[in-house]
C-alpha cells in the first residue's frame, strides 16, 4: 500500500497562505499522512538509513523501491508492516510481527539497536558501498548480529579516527544536523609554527565560517520549529588550542558544532596553514578511545547514554543533578 501527496500538494499551492514549495517538497507539518500510514523517509531513518534529510535525497535520486515500484517525489506514504521497502537493492527489515519471537527481514540483530565506535584509517570511503570496488568503513565494521549500520556523518577519504556507525536513525540526524550543535573534535598537523596570536585569528575565522553557514541555511530552509526538534544551539562555538610545536609542524586540536572535517580544512588552508593530517577525536562526549586503526568496538551503555543526552534525546536525571548541587567543594587541605 503506497499512497502520494501529489494531488492535495497542488492544491495546496493555490490556496493562499499554504505552506511553501519547500515543504510540500520534503512532506512538511501540511501533509497529513493518512490512517496507519507513515511518511516514508521516517521509516527509513528510523531503520537507521541515513537522517531525514539524506532520506529525502535518496528518495529524489530514485535509490527507494516500493512495492517493485522507484519513487523519486515526495510525500510519500507507507505502511512499514505490509510495504517492502528496497534502499539501494537492499530491503529495509519490516518491524516484527506475530509477537515476541517475530523476526525482520535481515535477522534477529536488527531488533536491537547497536552503536558501534570505529578508528578509521586513512584512505577509506565513507560510504556503504563504492561502485569503483575502493575500500568503504562497511568492509571494516562485520557485526555479528548481521544488523545494518550505517556511518553517522562523513570523514573524508585520506582523515583518520573516531567514526560512529549505528542503526539508531533518530540519533543520526540529531548528531549530523547542525540544528542540534552537538560538536565534533579534531586533531590537525599543520606546515608550520603556530603561534597564539595566529590562533586566535583562526578561531575569529572559524567563528566567522560557521555564523555565515547558519545564515545560508536559514535563507534558503524555511525552519518548522516542533517539540521533537530540541533546542536550539547557540551560534558560534569554536575552541581551539595548540596541542604541541615541534620540527617546523604545529598539532592544533579543534572543536566545532557546527560543520565538519573540510571547514576545519577550508579555515586553516585559507589562513595559510594547510593541513597534513587531520583525525577526528570526540563527537559530543564520546572520545575515540580502546581501539586501533581500522578496529571496532561497540559503545558502553554510558556512551550511549552521553550521546544521546548531548542530542536532547534524554533529560539528564534529577538524582544526578542533585548530587552535583549537594556535593561538597573540596578543602585547600584536601588540595594540599
Amino acid at each position: 500500500m503506497i499512497r502520494r501527496g501529489a494531488a492535495k500538494q497542488m492544491q495546496d499551492r493555490r490556496r493562499p497562505g499554504s505552506r511553501t514549495e519547500a515543504e510540500s517538497r520534503r512532506g512538511g507539518s501540511g501533509a497529513t499522512a493518512p490512517k496507519g500510514m507513515v511518511r516514508l523517509q521516517r521509516v527509513m531513518a528510523d531503520a537507521g538509513v541515513a537522517s531525514r534529510r539524506e532520506c529525502e535525497a535518496m528518495i529524489e535520486s530514485g535509490q527507494v523501491e516500493v512495492n517493485g515500484r522507484v519513487v523519486t517525489s515526495l510525500p510519500v506514504f507507507v505502511d512499514p508492516r505490509v510495504d517492502r521497502i528496497v534502499v539501494a537493492g537492499r530491503p529495509l527489515p519490516r518491524p516484527g510481527r506475530g509477537g515476541k519471537g517475530a523476526k525482520s527481514e535481515t535477522g534477529a540483530g536488527a531488533s536491537r539497536r547497536i552503536y558501534v565506535m570505529l578508528n578509521k584509517p586513512a584512505r577509506t570511503l565513507t560510504t556503504t558501498r563504492d561502485e569503483a570496488g575502493r575500500r568503504t568503513v562497511m568492509d571494516l565494521v562485520q557485526h555479528p548480529s548481521g544488523a545494518r549500520l550505517y556511518p553517522v556523518g562523513r570523514l573524508g577519504f585520506e582523515t583518520t579516527g573516531l567514526l560512529l556507525l549505528t542503526n539508531d536513525g533518530e540519533l543520526t540526524s540529531r548528531l549530523t544536523h547542525a540544528r542540534y550543535g552537538v560538536p565534533k573534535t579534531y586533531r590537525a598537523e599543520v606546515k608550520g609554527e603556530v603561534d597564539e596570536a595566529a590562533l586566535h585569528r583562526l578561531e575569529r575565522e572559524a567563528l566567522r565560517g560557521e555564523r555565515r553557514a547558519r545564515r545560508t541555511r536559514r535563507a534558503q530552509t524555511p525552519v518548522i520549529r516542533t517539540s521533537e526538534q530540541g533546542p536550539t544551539p547557540p551560534a558560534g562555538r569554536v575552541s581551539m588550542r595548540i596541542v604541541k610545536r615541534e620540527g617546523g609542524k604545529t598539532v592544533l586540536e579543534i572543536t566545532m558544532a557546527e560543520g565538519g572535517n573540510r571547514q576545519v580544512e577550508r579555515v586553516l588552508g585559507e589562513a595559510g596553514w594547510p593541513v597534513k593530517k587531520l583525525a577526528c577525536i570526540a563527537v559530543g562526549p564520546v572520545r575515540l578511545s580502546e581501539v586501533a586503526p581500522g578496529e571496532w568496538r561497540e559503545l558502553e551503555r554510558e556512551e550511549v547514554r552521553a550521546l544521546r543526552q548531548a542530542a536532547g534525546l534524554v533529560r539528564k536525571r534529577a538524582g544526578a543533578k542533585d548530587r552535583e548541587a549537594k556535593a561538597p567543594a573540596p578543602s585547600d587541605e584536601e588540595d594540599a
